[in-house]
């Protein structure tokens, strides 16, 4: 079942990720191509603000072509571990520092055509830091109650996968 490299071929390098079309030989001894990008990883933070209340951003996605209320996250810089990635992700869209991170998930969003690892963390004790936004991102943090959260993913006002796995993971395993 596995399949070997034959030739890595990039076809575009670009500021986030990489596209390649890949040349491997399968395990029939026949030839194909398999086209991915490479991403570097990325992090995302469930914040309680207490027992009840989590932060959510709420940020246009050009490529949905919508609004999206999303748990903060961001993919990691180069040498950063998931943990650094979090907090630091955390703190730049929310303006909030955790004292205290636990793993929720480390999960493949798509395996058929992205590398990417996201992981998934919840975190407390949430105190005031510094907001701090990239240049070219526009969120705004709101307040949510968990339950309320929870029936956004049911009704399809949280269309995030990233969002939908941290809420469900929380409530159905780790609560």
């Amino acid at each position: 079942m596995i399949e070997k490299l034959i030739k890595k071929n990039l076809i575009h390098k670009g500021k986030v990720l990489d596209f390649y079309c890949d040349e491997v030989k399968l395990p029939n001894g026949k030839t194909a191509t398999r086209e991915y990008l490479n991403h570097p990883g990325a992090a995302a933070v469930l914040p309680f603000i207490d027992k009840n209340n989590i932060v959510l951003v709420k940020q246009y996605r050009y490529v949905a072509g919508q609004i999206t209320y999303e748990i903060p996250a961001g993919k990691m810089d180069e040498g950063e571990t998931p943990i650094e990635c979090a907090q630091r992700e955390l703190e730049e869209e929310t303006g909030l520092k955790a004292k205290r991170l636990e793993k929720l998930i480390s999960f493949y969003p798509s395996t058929a055509f992205s590398n990417e690892v996201l992981h998934i963390f919840a975190a407390f004790g949430v105190k005031k830091g510094k907001v701090n936004p990239d240049e070219d991102e526009f969120v705004e943090k709101i307040i949510v109650n968990f339950k309320d959260a929870l029936e956004m993913t049911r009704s399809g006002a949280i269309i995030d996968s990233k969002t939908i796995i941290a809420l469900l993971m929380f409530d159905n395993i780790l609560k």
